[in-house]
């Protein structure tokens, strides 16, 4: 899989100093469109996971990771930063993004990690379920969750959203993620963390995504009220709140796609988009033993846009 047409300009490291706001290229991706839930492989530019930057410091040694939408964009960033600082990884994606997922796969065996690949549908209870189980005997064990899967659709108005998608955004976003908590939390010892994956949209909802924004809304909500319910059981909840970020979502009838030349760099303060490698650190940084006395908390990657 090739990286993104630019990518002599991305870091060396996420360590590396520099100005932010040059720190990625300012992409104006061309019109394009594919069918959902799409393949990064087809993108131009291809996104950029940190394949040729990310680089571990043993953060999340022994760790044993579940991550949904672990295919591509943000998860699948995610996904090959928890294995480079030591963890093995369960992925969660749908069959159709199968080649993605081999490219993903290939980069945790490379860290020397174990990748259990667990390709199902997540608008289905039974599926999270077993999605929980297969990664407990996979790994041995499970004591890390990162819920990034997510389904957005624009539509001009609340009349051309059907109940069907309506449903659907709902049972991606905000119902997986309960399933597969409440499945997993009789195998989550004290120490083990939850990460949930919000949006600026919770906080700024765009017009033309109101079921998307609303999901994230909920998504915040119920991620502060779980991290006081299990922060005595040792178990830290936390969410991370990305801004407009290059990834497969923006070329499946995420965005309107006449507005792709400009994709993020109209919205964010940074004059640009971000790109999935430069947001995976914050879920190390949530998920790993630094981050100890952070609980219910939003971290907020999204360029400089503010938010309450």
């Amino acid at each position: 899989m090739a990286h993104h047409d630019e990518s002599e300009k991305a870091p060396t490291d996420q360590y590396e100093f520099g100005d932010p706001t040059t720190r990625y290229p300012n992409i104006h991706p061309e019109v394009q469109q594919q069918p959902e839930p799409g393949l990064q492989s087809l993108m131009t530019p291809t996104p950029d996971l940190g394949e040729t930057s990310y680089r571990g410091t043993g953060r999340l040694a022994g760790r044993k990771a579940l991550i949904t939408g672990a295919d591509s964009g943000i998860g699948a960033a995610v996904a090959i930063a928890f294995a480079r600082e030591g963890a093995d990884v369960t992925l969660s994606y749908l069959p159709e993004e199968e080649p993605d997922a081999r490219h993903v796969i290939e980069q945790i065996e490379a860290a020397g990690r174990r990748a259990v690949a667990v390709p199902g549908d997540l608008m289905d209870p039974e599926h999270c379920r077993s999605l929980v189980q297969q990664a407990v005997d996979g790994m041995g064990g499970l004591d890390a969750i990162v819920n990034v899967a997510g389904k957005q659709v624009w539509q001009k108005s609340i009349l051309d959203i059907t109940d069907e998608q309506f449903d659907q955004t709902f049972k991606t976003n905000v119902y997986a993620p309960f399933w597969i908590i409440k499945a997993a939390l009789p195998h989550l010892k004290p120490g083990s963390t939850i990460v949930n994956t919000a949006s600026l949209e919770a906080y700024v909802p765009a017009p033309d995504r109101l079921d998307y924004a609303t999901t994230k809304g909920a998504i915040n909500n119920f991620s502060k009220g779980l991290a006081q319910q299990l922060v005595s059981q040792g178990i830290r909840v936390n969410v991370v709140a990305p801004g407009p970020t290059w990834s497969v979502l923006q070329v499946t009838g995420g965005v309107d796609p006449e507005t792709l030349p400009e994709f993020g760099s109209s919205e964010s303060p940074m004059g640009r988009a971000g790109q999935p490698a430069e947001i995976a650190p914050a879920y190390v940084f949530l998920t790993s033993a630094e981050s100890s006395f952070v609980a219910g908390d939003t971290l907020n990657v999204n360029g400089g846009m503010v938010t309450p």
